[in-house]
Order: structure tokens, then sequence, then C-alpha cells
């Protein structure tokens, strides 16, 4: 199927959208139709931050969010235009979403430390 053609994606409920959020996001809420997610940062090099990998996910996966931007917090709203519903495009961006950008590396046991607790370097404000 070409991009341009009719889309014929799953639309779930909110009850659907709901429990899929809980169990796979709990992060993210659905509010008027939107699945969303507010993403606090340390100030405006760190939003940019957030506001740039978004895009850089959201055009690999060829699905937009919209993005509300200010200095300390970017929120990210998916819903699948075409469908005019909730989406799994949109799940599927969200998670992606959501495991690069909350990414702590330090937690992990491999070679990169993740930022460190200090003022100086604060980027994010992980839940």
């Amino acid at each position: 199927m070409g991009w341009r053609e009719e889309n014929n994606d799953k639309t779930y409920s909110d009850e659907e959208v709901e429990a899929i959020l809980k169990e796979e996001l709990p992060h993210w809420y659905l509010e008027n139709g939107w699945i969303r997610r507010k993403y606090k940062t340390s100030g405006w090099k760190s939003t940019l931050m957030v506001v740039n990998t978004v895009g850089h996910l959201a055009e690999a996966g060829f699905h937009h969010p919209d993005l509300t931007v200010s200095y300390a917090f970017v929120i990210v709203k998916l819903m699948n235009h075409a469908a005019k519903g909730i989406t799994n495009k949109d799940f599927e961006l969200a998670k992606k979403i959501e495991e690069v950008v909350m990414w702590q590396p330090g937690l992990d046991d491999g070679a990169l430390p993740g930022t460190p607790d200090d003022a100086r370097f604060k980027y994010l404000k992980y839940d």
C-alpha cells in the first residue's frame, strides 16, 4: 500500500486504549482522542534534544505526532489522522519514543555511565 492510499488501520475504543496504556505505557494517558505524554526537562537545551529525538523517530516511522513545546517540557500527542483514532501506529511510536527518550544507560550493566547526577548536567526529569 502506498502512503497516499486509503488507510484501513484498526482503531481502538477508549476502553481498549486505556487498558493498553495502563499495561504497556503507564506514563501516557488518553485525552480528547489523543494519547499523550508530558516529558519534563531541565531547560531549553534539553527540551530541544527531546523534540529532535521525537522528530527523528517520527520521520523514520513516517507517523507524526503533534508537539507542545515549552521551556521545560514537551508534550507529545499521537492519533492516527487518516484512521481518525488510535491505532497500532500510535502505540508503536509511543513505545519507541518512551524507550529512547527515557533511556538511562547508567542503570544498565553497559559501558555507558549515563548523565551524571549533578545540576550542571541535568537533562530530563525521569519518572
